[in-house]
């Protein structure tokens, strides 16, 4: 395994931001990683995992230890009884080339999740989902390396501790495990169901999956969702500045019904009369924040510093030859500006990876 000095990381993200790592190196076998593991605890050094770099922001100044990039890679697909098919991915595998090959096998369970960047190894981690869809749908087995113990562990679904955009990777063992390979449990020859109007909208118009085969139904609503990712600019694309971004930098609040009747009854006083894009979640109300970011008085397209918000999307903040810590103050006054107006504080979905100390 080659261990490089002083390498750029904006390159290896895709709002392409951040300073020179000390050491980078490219793990592509579980054993590599181990052995990039055990190199920074050698010397210790911090040790940043990172995979497509799509859901993470370097600082300014750089990693001062080693970054470790998750290139494991290998895709099998194995079938079980009753039309279901075992799909397994290595971490380092890019998202989309998971999706496009069962999409054109056929399978179910994980086309609504087109076009999101990234790898493998990271849907797990934020419980990736879109348009109806999350990864917890479908994964049924997550294999990992402790960082601490240097030894695999494999969690099943159920222990995985997915919530909305959460997972026990994200939050009580962030930063405890590596992730090596997902297991997925997709299915042959059903149609895809439809839960978001805007999704089922753009499939009606390409005739609708109704009457289409199933593998044709499941076909179109990959082409749908990347026609409406591409119109907000969530599909990577070098000729699309707004696309130099991290996705949706802001989680989507969920709300106690009581704390948005709340919001509700507050908007009614001051003489606010448009309704507040809302809809049912497990635990309460989900509230649109890129809703809330736009009515605090940022709007798509807004600039500042060389950064800006997208010009497609509230919620992506994009890198317009700026600085992280000009996209971060930015951010910060967002956050001030949501929670003044509204009393909601928003919770960032992008991951800000310190300069200083990281976990070992």
């Amino acid at each position: 395994m080659l261990i490089r000095e002083s390498v750029p990381l904006a390159p290896h993200t895709t709002i392409g931001l951040g300073g020179p790592a000390r050491y980078f190196c490219a793990c592509a076998t579980p054993a590599e990683v181990r052995e990039a593991l055990d190199f920074g605890r050698r010397r210790a050094l911090p040790v940043q995992i990172l995979g497509g770099g799509s859901n993470v922001i370097f600082a300014d100044a750089g990693f001062p230890g080693l970054v470790a990039n998750i290139a494991i890679g290998g895709v099998t697909f194995r079938a079980l009884d009753e039309g279901e098919v075992e799909v397994e991915a290595g971490a380092g595998v890019p998202w989309d080339t998971l999706v496009a090959e069962s999409v054109a096998r056929g399978l179910s369970g994980i086309e609504c999740l087109s076009g999101i960047p990234g790898t493998v190894g990271g849907t797990p981690i934020q419980n990736v989902g879109a348009y109806g869809q999350e990864i917890a749908d479908t994964l049924t087995e997550v294999d990992c390396l402790d960082r601490a113990r240097l030894a695999p562990v494999t969690f099943a679904r159920d222990g995985c501790g997915f919530g909305y955009r959460r997972s026990r990777f994200k939050g009580a063992d962030r930063d405890r495990y590596v992730i090596l390979a997902v297991r997925l449990r997709l299915r042959h020859g059903v149609r895809p169901v439809l839960r978001y109007p805007e999704l089922a909208g753009a499939v009606a118009r390409r005739g609708g999956v109704d009457t289409a085969h199933p593998a044709r139904a499941i076909a179109l609503v990959r082409e749908a969702v990347l026609e409406l990712r591409r119109g907000k600019s969530m599909v990577l694309d070098p000729a699309d500045p707004n696309a130099r971004s991290v996705g949706s930098f802001f989680l989507n609040p969920i709300l106690a019904e009581t704390a948005f009747a709340e919001l509700v009854r507050g908007r009614r006083a001051a003489g606010e009369r448009a309704e507040v894009p809302a809809y049912p979640a497990a635990s309460g109300i989900k509230v649109s924040a890129a809703w809330l970011v736009e009515q605090a008085g940022y709007h798509r397209g807004f600039q500042r510093d060389g950064v800006g918000l997208s010009a497609r999307h509230a919620l992506a903040l994009v890198n317009l030859g700026g600085t992280t810590r000009s996209l971060l103050t930015l951010a910060e006054e967002i956050e001030g500006a949501v929670f003044a107006r509204f009393g909601v504080r928003l919770e960032r979905e992008a991951v800000v990876v310190p300069a200083g100390a990281a976990s070992r």
